[in-house]
């Protein structure tokens, strides 16, 4: 795996990062160790990680902005309704966490449902994701 991973590089950790946004169970992180560990540039991995995770957050924004009210309740209710809780109670401010593994998601789709302001949404998201990868190249390097 670890070739093939070397090989991919940026391209790898781009579609990692991406998948792992969206509402698909994946990581990304040890696509990211794999890649620092091989002597992928640290700075280059943390800025494509982040454009790619954010990219997959904002499929999961317009998700809920678009999307059918029925069809989201319907959707493993007890995570939503905690999100929908933690982000009522933190606001805008909560999408800091969106890097969360099981909440962030969610609470990326919460804030398109409540068309929260797009530029807050991916300034907030990009702040969070981005401590997130520089906090794990810092502990792998």
């Amino acid at each position: 795996m670890e070739n093939t991973l070397l090989d991919i590089g940026l391209t790898g950790i781009f579609l990692s990062a991406f998948l792992s946004a969206t509402l698909l169970p994946m990581g990304s992180e040890v696509v990211l160790a794999s890649l620092l560990l091989q002597g992928g540039s640290p700075v280059m991995l943390v800025v494509v990680a982040t454009l790619g995770n954010v990219l997959g957050s904002l499929v999961n924004y317009a998700m809920g902005y678009w999307a059918n009210q029925g069809w989201l309740k319907r959707q493993k209710p007890d995570v939503m309704v905690r999100a929908e809780q933690r982000f009522r109670r933190y606001g805008r401010w909560s999408l800091l966490l969106a890097w969360v593994p099981i909440i962030g998601d969610p609470l990326t789709l919460i804030a398109g449902i409540l068309r929260v302001n797009l530029l807050w949404f991916v300034g907030l998201v990009t702040l969070g994701k981005a401590l997130r990868y520089i906090v794990l190249s810092l502990m792998v390097l």
